[in-house]
């Protein structure tokens, strides 16, 4: 969360996706300045840092603080879609 943009760039070189980068470095800082360096471990507050979504929150509540909450990839929702036969974009309503 210290760290200026330049040098988590530096650490981050040859991996791509940059973006990623400066949304891990934005959360960070979310985290040190908004939860006292305390990651958050509910899926809800989890998903107001920066660069973390509703699969990453899921997964950090269940593996890092024991929270029973579904995990589901997207891998994961593209198999159940083709064996029911379901022809819908995956993250569309049902």
């Amino acid at each position: 969360a210290n760290a200026t943009p330049e040098e988590v760039n530096a650490h981050w070189a040859g991996l791509g996706f940059y973006r990623r980068a400066r949304l891990l470095h934005a959360g960070a800082k979310r985290v040190v300045d908004e939860y006292g360096g305390i990651v958050p471990n509910n899926v809800d507050e989890l998903m107001k840092v920066e660069g973390i979504g509703r699969y990453t929150a899921s997964a950090i509540a269940s593996i890092a603080y024991g929270v029973e909450v579904p995990v589901v990839d997207g891998n994961v929702c593209r198999v159940l879609s083709r064996l029911t036969g379901i022809a819908n974009h995956i993250k569309a309503p049902v």
